[in-house]
C-alpha cells in the first residue's frame, strides 16, 4: 500500500528520530517473542515423536495412555518412566529401571533388538509461568543453569513469568490506551466543537466522574463479580477516557473558528466531517503528546493494583505480583532486580517511541 506524501513525511521524520526508531524495533522484537511465549517457555514438549507419528502438546491434550502408560490423565513428560515410553518407543518395559533404558536407546536397540526410537522438542525454558520447579533448597532460589533469573516463594521459574507478564502487560495496555483514547478523543471533539450548553454539561459531569474513588469502585466490583483480566480492562478504560478530553477539547475550541472549518461549514461539509477529518488531524499533536504518559500510567496502574492485591487473578502471571515478592522477600535480590529492570526497559522503550511518533506528526518538527 503506497503511503500518501504526508505520511511518507512523518515515517521519514520517525526514522530520524534514532532514538524512537531503534526503541521501536527492539520493543517489536520482545513482543513478537513474547507472543510466542509458550514455544519458548512451557513445561510441555513442542513436538513429541513416537512410534513414527509426531505430537503436539504444546496445543493439544494427550494422555498418557497414547504413550503405552497407564493412566488416562495427561501425560507428564518431565517424568522419568514417560521419557522412557516415548523414547523406546513402547516397545520394552520402562517401569522397571527406566534410566538404563534411555541409556540403552540411543544407539537404536535394546538388548540387540531393534526400537523404535522416539523423541521429544522441548522449548528453550522448560517451564511454565505457573510450573512449580522441583529442586532442593528452599523457596526463593538463586540463579543457576537451570533457573536463570532463579525462582520465586513458590519456586516458578522468574524468567518465565517475566515473559508471560510482559505479554500481558504490553496487552493490557495496548486495549485499554485504545478504548480510552477513542471514548476520550470522541468526548473532548463534541465538547469542543459543539461548546455552549453541551460543553458545559460535559464539563460537569467530568468533574464528578473525576472525583470518583477509583480504588474503592474496583475493590467494591472484584468482591461482587470476582477478579478477572476483561473486568480490570473495563474497570481501566471507565477511569481512564477522560485523559485525553480536556487537550482535544481545547484543540477543537482553538479550530472551530479558523477558515476552513467556515468554508467547510458554508460548502455544507457535516459537522462529523469536519471533525474527524479536518479539525481532528490538526489535534493529533497535542494529543499524541499525552499517550506516552497515558500508556506508562496505565502500566503503573496494572502493576499497582497487583502490587496491593486488588489486580488480576492469582493465576495470571503478574509483574507487580513480582514487585511484592521482591518486597516479602529482600534476601532474594533477584527478584528486585528483576522486576525493576524489566519496568525499565519496558515503560523506557514505549516513551521513546510515543516521542518519536509526536515529533513525526507535529508540522514544526523536522529532523537534520
Amino acid at each position: 500500500m503506497q503511503l500518501s506524501p504526508l505520511n511518507q513525511r512523518r515515517w521519514r521524520n520517525f526514522r530520524r528520530n534514532r532514538r524512537a526508531f531503534w526503541s521501536l524495533i527492539v520493543f517489536t522484537v520482545l513482543f513478537i517473542l513474547s507472543l510466542g511465549a509458550e514455544l519458548i517457555a512451557n513445561d510441555r514438549p513442542i513436538v513429541v515423536r513416537y512410534q513414527g507419528e509426531f505430537y503436539f502438546p504444546i496445543a493439544k491434550f494427550y494422555p498418557e495412555t497414547t504413550f503405552g502408560g497407564d493412566f488416562k490423565t495427561e501425560a507428564v513428560y518431565r517424568d522419568i518412566e514417560v521419557e522412557c515410553l516415548i523414547v523406546s518407543g513402547g516397545d520394552v518395559d520402562c517401569f522397571d529401571a527406566p534410566e538404563e533404558v534411555i541409556a540403552d536407546a540411543a544407539d537404536g536397540e535394546i538388548n540387540g533388538k531393534p526400537i523404535r526410537r522416539g523423541w521429544t522438542l522441548w522449548p528453550l525454558i522448560p517451564y511454565s509461568f505457573n510450573t512449580i520447579v522441583d529442586i532442593p533448597g528452599v523457596a526463593p532460589s538463586p540463579p543457576d543453569g537451570n533457573n536463570w533469573l532463579g525462582t520465586d516463594d513458590t519456586k516458578r521459574d522468574v524468567l518465565a513469568r517475566v515473559i508471560y507478564g510482559f505479554r500481558l502487560s504490553v496487552m493490557f495496555t495496548i486495549i485499554v490506551t485504545l478504548l480510552a483514547s477513542i471514548i476520550g478523543i470522541i468526548a473532548g471533539a463534541i465538547q469542543g466543537f459543539f461548546g455552549g450548553w453541551i460543553d458545559l454539561i460535559f464539563q460537569r459531569l467530568l468533574e464528578i466522574w473525576s472525583s470518583t474513588p477509583s480504588l474503592f469502585v474496583i475493590i467494591i466490583l472484584f468482591a461482587i463479580l470476582g477478579r478477572s483480566f476483561w473486568l480490570l480492562v473495563f474497570v481501566a478504560v471507565l477511569f481512564g477516557w477522560p485523559a485525553l478530553v480536556g487537550v482535544v477539547r481545547a484543540e477543537f475550541l482553538r479550530a472551530r473558528n479558523f477558515e476552513y472549518v467556515r468554508a467547510a461549514r458554508a460548502l455544507g461539509v457535516s459537522n462529523w466531517t469536519i471533525m474527524f477529518r479536518h479539525m481532528l488531524p490538526n489535534a493529533m499533536v497535542a494529543t499524541l503528546t499525552l499517550l506516552p504518559f497515558i500508556i506508562s500510567g496505565t502500566i503503573g496502574m496494572l502493576a499497582s493494583l497487583d502490587f496491593l492485591g486488588f489486580g488480576l487473578p492469582a493465576s495470571l502471571p503478574s509483574l507487580g505480583e513480582m514487585t511484592l515478592q521482591a518486597k516479602q522477600n529482600l534476601q532474594a535480590p533477584w527478584l528486585g532486580f528483576t522486576a525493576f529492570f524489566t519496568f525499565a526497559v519496558l515503560l523506557s522503550l514505549l516513551v521513546f517511541i510515543f516521542e518519536g511518533v509526536r515529533d513525526a506528526f507535529d508540522p514544526r518538527k523536522t529532523f537534520q
